[in-house]
């Protein structure tokens, strides 16, 4: 709805709202929880296979892991001694593989 003035009503988050938000996009400003995601968006995987795929050792992935796993955003199961994670959100998976896409196609019009 226009203001008085005819311009429209500036909107904003409140202080909280913008912190969550801040803190989702956040998970996509590490290059590994990217590359996690990106994994993740196709499927379940164990730790060690995304430690082969990721090229990295099994802490260090752990440790992304965590991270998303505190911010609700991958499942876990634990099967035996493997541990098996896919995307609790797949918002998260829209989000990325959309960037990726556009991405694609801004090299795509420059070359």
């Amino acid at each position: 709805m226009p203001h008085r003035t005819g311009k429209p009503i500036l909107r904003t988050f409140d202080t909280d709202n913008a912190r969550q938000i801040a803190r989702f996009f956040q998970v996509l400003a590490d290059p590994t929880r990217v590359r996690l995601i990106r994994a993740l968006a196709d499927g379940e995987w164990c730790v060690s296979d995304l430690t082969r795929a990721l090229g990295m050792d099994q802490p260090a992935v752990s440790h992304q892991l965590k991270f998303l796993r505190e911010q609700g955003l991958v499942a876990w199961t634990k099967t035996g001694r493997h541990v098996y994670y896919t995307l609790a959100d797949n918002h998260l998976r829209e989000i990325l593989l959309a960037s990726a896409e556009r991405l694609e196609q801004e090299s795509q019009v420059n070359n």
